[in-house]
């Protein structure tokens, strides 16, 4: 099992680079003690990244292509929406000579890609990039002013309203609850929104957030004692939703025990033994344990006196 550890008040960023200067400026302009960076220069392996790390991802800073539109379009269809830095890249942003006035060269079909995504998506120039920690704060703190709902110019499905609302709701608070940590406000104990707890949901979003939780568990399970590197994420990821969803522990062990049987309806089927199963045991207590231990750091505290 893990060793406890605090939620982390860094920002995780997952930069997509389709430039050396965006690189650069990742790795030299950002604090390492206040961010986490991963990058990748390939579109479908930082897009799986990005799904196994949905609920961990502060921002995304994107080096701008046209083609950067299928993959927003593929976070979208998920319900994946976080803040997102787009950077240009090429003549338009060569052409920079005014510090103070950047934002009129970006050029419209970076800003129509942005806006297609979601309504605050940020639009930099390559010259911008000295002040990536700022803008960074600015997507952030822009995607936390996000309806829940968005669709004002089509109909969209009220289940996958639903979904992308709690989604998105989930996903401010987390934020939200970094940036107060990081400007100094007092963050012993979590706040979280009851708007979001499970039981205040309706009951297609509460058929929505257990679907994904039972898909997310059974990932888990079948990678817990693989060295994929991916294992942390997948606890955090899922302990943290249970979390600010206000989900029992009782219902995490259901999950598992569902599941359980489903394997052994599979293995009976196959001839093999069902002992294997008991291993994933191990499994069960390591997500109990931390989410027990959310839950305890979540009794409120006497304010440290001085």
């Amino acid at each position: 099992m893990r060793e406890f550890e605090p939620l982390h008040s860094y920002f995780l960023i997952g930069g997509l680079i389709l430039h050396d200067q965006l690189r650069e400026a990742l790795e030299t302009r950002l604090d390492k003690h206040t961010y986490e960076i991963h990058t990748d220069t390939a579109v479908n392996s930082f897009l799986e990244w990005v799904g196994q790390n949905r609920h961990r991802v502060d921002c995304l800073v994107l080096g701008f292509s046209t083609d950067l539109s299928q993959f927003l379009e593929h976070l979208k269809s998920r319900d994946i929406l976080l803040p997102v830095l787009l950077v240009q890249h090429g003549a338009i942003a060569e052409a920079a000579d005014q510090a103070t006035q950047q934002s009129w060269q970006v050029s419209s079909s970076c800003q129509t890609l942005a806006s297609g995504y979601h309504d605050k998506v940020i639009c930099i120039v390559q010259a911008d990039l000295v002040q990536l920690d700022n803008y960074i704060q600015q997507a952030i703190s822009q995607f936390l002013t996000l309806p829940y709902s968005q669709s004002t110019e089509r109909a969209i499905a009220p289940l996958t309203e639903t979904k992308t609302s709690f989604t998105l709701s989930l996903q401010q608070q987390r934020l939200a609850e970094k940036l107060r940590e990081r400007l100094g406000y007092f963050g012993v104990y979590y706040k979280r929104d009851p708007r979001n707890f499970v039981r205040n949901l309706s009951p297609e979003q509460r058929t929505a957030l257990f679907d994904q939780l039972r898909k997310d568990y059974r990932v888990l399970v079948l990678s817990y004692f693989k060295d994929d590197g991916h294992l942390n994420d997948r606890i955090d990821s899922l302990v943290n939703t249970a979390f600010f969803a206000d989900i029992s522990v009782s219902k995490v062990v259901e999950m598992h025990m569902d599941l359980m049987e489903t394997f052994a309806k599979q293995l009976k089927l196959e001839g093999r033994s069902e002992e294997i199963l008991l291993d994933y045991r191990l499994t069960l207590i390591d997500v109990i344990a931390h989410l027990c231990e959310m839950y305890r750091r979540s009794i409120p505290r006497e304010r440290p006196e001085g």
